[in-house]
């Protein structure tokens, strides 16, 4: 006899994916940020690539048996962005920010010089035009010698790194903003050179034109970085919460227990911390002893300091006020809720929104459309627009030469300067940074530009009942039995059976049970259906606690004399809990849990706006229904097990858009299922996974005030676009000389530098704007 045996079927192993962040520096705008994106992807064993403009780093996912991230950071240094990885497993968020606060300094510091050096040379240039505007001729300085020499170090101090850069982009293929400055620089340096060599042309020499391009480029991009660096000042004031060190105890409840102060990274879980008045809390914990009162706004966005007891928990970056108190350690490092919140925000500033991926893909090829267009405004001028409107020649008005090469080539360089695919780089990022950070300052978690464009998109609204609407923190009102069990019995039996789980009936079942001093009986085989009811064997007898459904599955039947009761129950918003003993239901409890005070001006509000609000739990259709009259919402979908509010979600998404907000335990799938999760701050690790907006302060308005920011957020994002997209669509046609036969009208390669450097300044002026809006006033209508 022979034995088959089967082959395992043949599965091809996933590959491993990492993520690594690199610090990117020297991207410039929006056509660099393709550009790092382009040769990343490019790259064997990418699997994808983002790239953030305003925070300058990139995040990757990578195969690491395929590339290896120091080869990927060595790639970008080679072609001029240099690279660092960021080693979050080493470095603390304080220690990362603090090298980033250097590297900033360093390059604020060099950028003052080139400032300083290109104002200087502004000056002296403007001082030798005075005979230009009335004034009197210096010698020497109104020489074309001199002049010559403005240009040159002007180019050879301030000018030398964008065209250095320029050059290096343009030989990669990634051609830049520097690359057009650049262009437009040496275009004119070199004519104005030759016609200073060779007078006998009879050219004109404009050497004032190199120095006032790049004064007003340097100008315009010193501005910018300083509006930036305001845009990222919430999350950078976040990240310096956290002290660097901790002081240590042995015996919290000694009084003669000494401490030491270690750095913060040091602390372990379990260990014991003792917080001064006045001190910021180092890390997560439980409070053991003392009381005080602890400011939360920089974390929760909490305005008033919270009182504070032992058995409270504390969070890292918050403020002590006013007691001393001493912390048991449950979270360190990478794992406490400030930690949890930089990470959020970092990560949500990187996510692009699919309007900011359109705009970047754009600005890839930006580059190469403004040289074409260059050099066809040059032929064109040359070739035929100076035979067509010969009286371009002779505009003694503008200073303008006679000869048409130098007229074409004027108009090109001016097209060079003025196209700006800046502004079309920041107009997104910039708003994002500002949002998300204004966000993380009011205790609002939005996880990612691609967030914000869902919001405006919304049609409804579903809100989970239990610990969203309600407090989450019910309480037993009756206890109620029939047959020979005493209610004290009932009440004893079912805290015996509860005490085996964590939901919160089952948590205020054992509270009630302590406050009448009952003893938990022994039990054991303790078993939990979720979202049903909870079962065990209570000194010898099987004991089963849960909704009504459950317990006919289990083969218990409840006598329909009982019917009205529960109905009256129902009927007042209670919540009735079912006890059956040995095949039979004994009993019942009911608890109520109190209506958030804001849950009801928040559905009134969303129902003003246009928005269906809808109630989905799975609780008794009467209970539903007596809690949303309260609320005002008339849609209802009651007796939904958590496992099935996934589905429903998804129901509803066939006809409309949807958010769900619920508090991040047993909602997660729904979160995650809908078009927008919200959550409140019940869990914070759960919510973290899968809400796209976490409401760190729990209050129930605060979906207004995410949504008001988002929206507004998204609003400015349009309005940063539609100016960059506009001012391109009008400047690039006015510096190659559109109005030029009819008006007289043009503009010189320093105006386009001008306008340029004006246009980039506009754009993050623009989203630091958001900064001044009161939130939750906010209209929701879009421009």
């Amino acid at each position: 006899m022979v034995q088959l045996s089967l082959k395992p079927e043949s599965t091809t192993p996933q590959p491993l994916v990492e993520t690594v962040t690199l610090d990117v520096q020297g991207m410039k705008c929006a056509g660099c940020v393709s550009a790092v994106e382009k040769q990343l992807t490019q790259q064997s064993g990418v699997v994808s690539a983002c790239v953030n403009l305003m925070t300058e780093v990139a995040v990757i996912n990578y195969e690491p048996q395929t590339v290896q991230a120091e080869t990927l950071a060595e790639k970008l240094t080679k072609i001029g962005f240099t690279s660092d990885i960021r080693t979050s497993q080493t470095l603390t968020p304080q220690q990362i920010h603090f090298n980033q606060s250097q590297r900033r300094e360093a390059e604020a510091r060099q950028q003052k010089i080139n400032l300083i050096t290109a104002a200087i040379l502004l000056i002296f240039s403007a001082l030798g035009h005075l005979e230009h505007f009335g004034g009197p001729t210096l010698p020497i300085i109104s020489s074309l010698g001199f002049h010559w020499g403005l240009a040159t170090m002007a180019l050879l101090i301030p000018g030398r790194e964008v065209i250095i850069d320029g050059w290096r982009a343009l030989s990669h293929g990634m051609a830049n903003m520097n690359t057009l400055v650049g262009l437009g620089t040496l275009s004119a340096y070199i004519t104005s050179c030759v016609a200073f060599l060779f007078p006998i042309l009879g050219w004109e020499c404009f050497f004032d034109e190199p120095v006032m391009l790049l004064g007003f480029i340097l100008l315009g991009r010193t501005l910018e970085k300083q509006a930036r660096n305001r845009a990222s000042s919430a999350l950078e004031a976040l990240i310096a919460l956290q002290p660097s060190l901790a002081r240590l105890v042995g015996d919290p409840f000694s009084e003669d227990s000494s401490s030491i102060e270690i750095p913060v990274e040091q602390v372990r879980v379990g260990e014991y911390v003792k917080i001064l008045p006045g001190e910021k809390i180092p890390v997560d914990g439980e409070i053991i002893t003392g009381k005080t009162a602890i400011d939360e706004s920089l974390v929760t966005g909490e305005s008033l300091p919270i009182a504070k007891n032992p058995g409270d928990r504390a969070i890292a970056g918050t403020l002590n006020h006013s007691g001393v108190i001493t912390l048991k350690t449950t979270e360190v490092g990478e794992d406490t809720t400030l930690a949890q919140i930089i990470a959020s925000v970092e990560t949500a500033q990187t996510r692009k929104a699919p309007i900011q991926q359109l705009a970047d893909t754009v600005a890839g090829y930006f580059a190469y459309g403004v040289m074409v267009l260059a050099s066809l405004t040059f032929l064109f001028w040359y070739i035929f627009g100076t035979h067509w409107y010969p009286q371009v020649l002779n505009l003694d008005s503008l200073g303008m030469s006679s000869s048409p090469l130098l007229l074409s080539l004027k108009l090109a360089i001016a097209v060079l300067v003025i196209a700006c695919p800046c502004a079309l780089g920041l107009a997104t990022p910039t708003a994002i940074l500002v949002g998300t950070s204004m966000g993380s300052e009011r205790g609002l978690l939005i996880k990612g530009g691609d967030v914000l464009e869902k919001v405006h998109q919304l049609e409804g609204v579903i809100f989970d009942k239990t610990g969203t609407l309600t407090v989450g923190h019910p309480t037993v009102t009756d206890c109620i039995s029939w047959g020979d069990i005493k209610p004290e019995s009932l009440l004893q039996l079912a805290a015996t059976v509860e005490s085996g789980t964590n939901h919160p009936l089952g948590l205020a079942i054992l509270e009630k049970a302590q406050q009448q001093e009952l003893p938990l009986l022994s039990a054991r085989d303790f078993y939990t259906e979720a979202g049903s009811g909870v079962q065990a064997q209570v000194e010898g007898k099987m004991v089963w606690l849960g909704n009504q459904r459950w317990l006919e599955d289990q083969g218990l039947s409840l006598d329909k004399n009982h019917d009205k009761l529960i109905g009256s129950l129902n009927r007042a918003g209670k919540t009735v809990v079912y006890l059956g003993i040995e095949g039979s239901i004994q009993g019942v409890l009911a608890l109520k849990d109190n209506l958030r005070t804001d849950a009801q001006k928040t559905v009134s509000k969303l129902q003003k706006r246009g928005l269906e609000v809808i109630l989905l739990t799975g609780d008794h259709p009467e209970v539903a229904q007596a809690i949303a009259s309260q609320v005002g919402i008339t849609q209802v979908l009651a007796e939904i097990p958590p496992s099935g509010k996934a589905a429903v979600v998804e129901e509803l998404q066939k006809s409309k858009k949807v958010a769900m907000v619920g508090d991040g335990i047993n909602d997660a799938p729904a979160l995650a299922q809908a078009d927008l999760g919200i959550s409140l701050q019940g869990a914070t690790e759960v919510a973290m996974e899968t809400a796209d907006i976490v409401l760190m302060s729990n209050q129930l308005w605060d979906v207004i005030t995410a949504m008001d920011l988002s929206l507004g957020t998204f609003r400015k994002i349009r309005q940063n676009l539609m100016w960059a997209l506009g001012y391109n669509t009008f400047a690039i046609p006015m510096a190659a000389g559109v109005l030029l036969p009819s008006l007289g009208l043009m503009l010189s390669p320093a105006m386009a530098a001008g306008f340029m450097a004006f246009s980039s300044v506009t754009v993050v002026t623009n989203s630091l704007l958001l900064r001044y809006r009161k939130f939750g006033l906010i209209k929701s209508t879009l421009i």
